[in-house]
This record gives C-alpha cells, structure tokens and sequence, in this order.
C-alpha cells in the first residue's frame, strides 16, 4: 500500500512503498495522482531505474517533451530526447569546463521559473531523477503559486485576473547575460502568451503563473509590466511558500508546472558530480485557452 507523508499541510509530500520501476496498478496511480492534485510537489526516495524506466512513468500523465537542446545541430545528447539533461557533464561523461556552452545555458535553472512557459503549450508536469548528486549545495526550491495566489490582496487579485504575459527561454537567459543563439532556436523560442492567474482543471483552485521567462505584460507599459512580474515573484518566494529539497541520490521529484515555480540552488559544478535527468510531460492546451482568452499568438 502506498503511504504519503505530507511535508507540509497541502504542498509536498514524500510517498513510500512504491518501486516506479515496475509497472503500476490502477489504483497505485490513483493514489499518486491524488496526492499530486493535493501537494503539487511528490519526493519518491530510492528509486533505482533506468531511463526507459523513468520515461514510461513520466507517460502516464500524458505526452512527454522533446528536450531543447535537440534544436541545434552540432549539440550532441548524452541522454534519450525525452529527457532533459540537468547535468554538469559532457558526452564524454567529464565534469563540464566553465567556459562551455552547455554549464553557461544550465545556469539559468537557478533563476525561479516554471518548465516550458516559454512554450505555446506549457509544460503540465516534470519528473527529476537524481543520479548522482553534489554532498554540499544543490538543492533544488519550489515555490507554491497556489498559496501564493490565496495570500494576495483582493485588490492585486482583480488588478492581474486576465492579464496576459509574454514568455522566452531568450528572456530569462538575458537576465544572465546569456545570448548564444543560433536563428533555429530564436524562432523557436519567440514570446509566447500565457495567462497571469489560472484555475487548475484538477482542483479547482487558482493559482498564479509566473517564471523567470516571463518579460512582459500584454496592454502594459515595459517598466510597469517588469515592476509587476518581479513584485508578484518577489511575493511568491517568500519562505511560507517555499519547500527547499535536499536531494539524496536515488530521489525522483515530481512537480506540477502550472501552479509551482522552482530554482536549483548553486554548488561547486567544477567539483561535484551532479547527474540529473528530466521529464517532462506537456499541458492538455495553451493556458490562455484553458482560461477562455482568445487572443493572437504574437503581440501587435
């Protein structure tokens, strides 16, 4: 039978008794599916499979992601397109140097965000097994948008209710100085809408929608929409929202994407070992149609 402890009262939960390695019945999917409508956040310790393994999990909650760095050509994957690699290693498995491409991207997972809001249609949830994992730093925060969206004034509440973002991975890595990409990727990754405030299908709770790649409000001034979204953040990531994880090697965290921001925490990358490997599964719909917005791609 599996058991979930809650970590807190309603976000993040560790869930025992369960190998994610063998196939699940009905009723174990079940019990996590509930669990993860609840907290948003699932710590399955000890788990040890294979990437197969952890990609044929990830497909029970719907259609997986192809990981971004399969745009560009002369990238070559360590891991299964499925799986994004939220590593400090090479194809040649050595701890990358400071200079690479690769280690300059990976540094904007330490900026709050929420996967692939750069995306048309978002990410619904991700699935980070951790292989290998540093001793000292690394942890990984959330950041629960739900609570966060509860805690708003009445006032802020009506103020942000339809308002519409523009999102890019190009924006958050900006934001570290970070512009190495090539026109495949640029257009790939040009500002997509999505909404400010959501409702979840699953709970029926709302909650707010922000990330890193976030850089622009639709119908505001630059200076207002940038002054909002750092406010709105500023307010999310206060410590009553926010569960810090520290990871143990065997650990799978899951997360819903819609209603959670997260942020990996530094370590010393030319040190440690850290091999971490991603799903990521994708939303039913943009979010500006799950919310009845009709509205153009591309802002005017």
């Amino acid at each position: 039978m599996i058991t979930v402890q809650p970590i807190t009262p309603d976000f993040a939960a560790e869930v025992g008794d369960v190998d994610l390695g063998k196939p699940l019945s009905a009723e174990d999917l079940a019990v996590i599916r509930a669990a993860f409508t609840r907290h948003a956040v699932l710590v399955f310790p000890d788990q040890t499979f294979d990437d197969e393994q952890q990609l044929a999990f990830a497909r029970h909650f719907g259609p997986l992601e192809t990981t971004v760095f399969k745009l560009r050509k002369e990238n070559k994957l360590r891991l299964h397109e499925n799986l994004a690699d939220v590593s400090n290693l090479g194809n040649d498995d050595r701890i990358l140097e400071t200079d690479n491409r690769l280690r300059l991207y990976n540094l904007g997972n330490r900026l709050w965000h929420t996967d692939s809001s750069f995306k048309r249609v978002p990410a619904y949830c991700s699935m980070l097994y951790g292989r290998s994992v540093p001793p000292v730093g690394g942890q990984t925060e959330f950041a629960d948008l739900r609570a966060a969206y509860d805690a708003l004034p009445e006032e802020t509440r009506r103020r942000i209710g339809g308002l519409v973002a523009e999102h890019s991975l190009m924006t958050s890595r900006a934001r570290l100085g970070f512009t190495d990409f090539d026109e495949t990727e640029r257009k790939a990754f040009e500002p997509v809408p999505q909404v400010l405030v959501r409702r979840l299908a699953d709970s029926g709770r709302m909650s707010l929608y922000l990330a890193s790649h976030a850089g622009a409000i639709r119908g505001l001034p630059q200076a207002e929409a940038e002054a909002l979204l750092g406010t709105l953040i500023e307010h999310a990531t206060q410590r009553q929202f926010v569960y810090s994880h520290r990871w143990r090697a065997n650990d799978l965290v899951m997360w819903d994407n819609r209603c959670t921001m997260h942020r990996g925490m530094p370590f010393d990358d030319q040190r440690y070992r850290r091999d971490m490997r991603r799903a990521t599964v994708a939303d039913v719909a943009p979010t500006c149609e799950q919310m009845g917005l009709s509205i153009k791609r591309s802002a005017a």
